[in-house]
């Protein structure tokens, strides 16, 4: 009976081999997939699973001598290793050995190089300086060139404000009044008729966009701008400094005063009197709106009076518009009369 047992469970652990055996080779998978299953699941190559980092190395270095630990989230470089170690050292590659040669060079010329800026006086500590030696204590630290450089930018030897200072006092309602340039303010009120300040506001916003969409104005060097103006092609990319050049260009540097009775015998005197940037601006104003009244207009609708304006402004940076000839006898009357320009009334 034991005999036959044991045949049977042969014979039954064979039966199943065998029909497990054909269930594989009437599959359609590939042969390392049916070597796999007939060869079982193999454990992984455990090889190099068994090395550490190099970090979690010295780690356990540092444990058995007693050392400070390294900080395991940190990756070390070949070289900073080898520096600590003078055996390390002389057993390197010729590659690692060059290498920190190299570097022990730059190091001795970078700190050079930032003991001289620091103790040299006549050194101008401007901006790039010092840019330029943050840069050089960035290398000497063993951190990359490209990585930025902090600079203490309220330091008072950095010099120079990247927007300018606002004008002090500031006014309480600056975010409120003073929103738009002064001279865009000062023209759209000007602009202005029966109280409509939005009819203004508009036709002011269709003049700066006629200039930011006209050509290049061709200037005349007869009519020489006010010095320090971009060039023409630059002229389009900033409408308000574009109307700003033509204001402030054909804009008068006196008004002629007439003091009557002053010359003797019932005769008026002229006197010079000189005008501040606001009242020049206005009387520049004055003058374009007598030229775009003149003007005829190119079609119809609500913006033929902004367009008269616009074409007006880009005349005057041509040095065509009319009212160059004005400023002209101003200064002309005001270069005459200047020996009058010491008179005092009498009380």
């Amino acid at each position: 009976m034991l005999l036959s047992s044991n045949l049977l469970k042969v014979n039954s652990s064979s039966v199943l081999k065998l029909c497990s055996t054909t269930r594989i080779f009437q599959s359609n998978e590939p042969v390392i997939f049916i070597r796999r299953k007939l060869s079982g699941s193999r454990s992984p190559d455990k090889s190099n699973q068994g090395l550490g980092h190099t970090n979690e190395e010295a780690a356990e270095f540092s444990k058995i001598f007693g050392e400070t630990k390294p900080d395991l989230n940190r990756s070390a470089k070949v070289q900073d290793l080898m520096r600590k170690g003078v055996e390390a050292r002389n057993s390197a590659p010729k590659v690692i050995k060059d290498d920190l040669q190299k570097k022990s060079a730059i190091d001795r010329d970078i700190q050079k190089a930032i003991d001289q800026s620091r103790n040299s006086k006549d050194l101008d500590s401007t901006l790039t300086n010092l840019i330029a030696i943050g840069k050089l204590e960035n290398i000497s630290q063993g951190n990359d060139i490209d990585e930025p450089v902090e600079l203490k930018l309220h330091d008072p030897l950095v010099e120079g404000h990247k927007f300018g200072l606002p004008e002090l006092p500031i006014p309480p309602d600056a975010n409120f009044k003073y929103r738009e340039d002064t001279l865009v303010t000062q023209v759209t009120n000007l602009l202005m008729k029966d109280g409509k300040k939005g009819v203004a506001q508009r036709n002011m916003s269709f003049i700066l966009n006629v200039l930011r969409t006209a050509p290049p104005p061709k200037f005349n060097p007869a009519r020489p701008l006010i010095p320090g103006h971009p060039p023409a092609h630059h002229l389009s990319l900033d409408p308000i400094g574009y109307l700003t050049l033509a204001i402030d260009s054909v804009a008068p540097l006196l008004r002629i005063r007439s003091e009557r009775g002053a010359a003797g015998g019932g005769a008026a005197l002229s006197i010079p009197v000189p005008l501040r940037k606001r009242q020049r601006r206005r009387q520049a104003v004055m003058w374009i709106f007598d030229s775009v009244n003149k003007r005829t207009s190119r079609g119809s609708g609500r913006g033929t009076f902004a367009q008269r304006f616009a074409d007006e402004v880009i005349s005057i940076v041509e040095g065509k518009s009319s009212a160059w000839d004005k400023r002209l006898m101003v200064h002309k009357a005001g270069t005459t009369s200047r020996n009058n320009i010491n008179f005092k009334r009498r009380k």
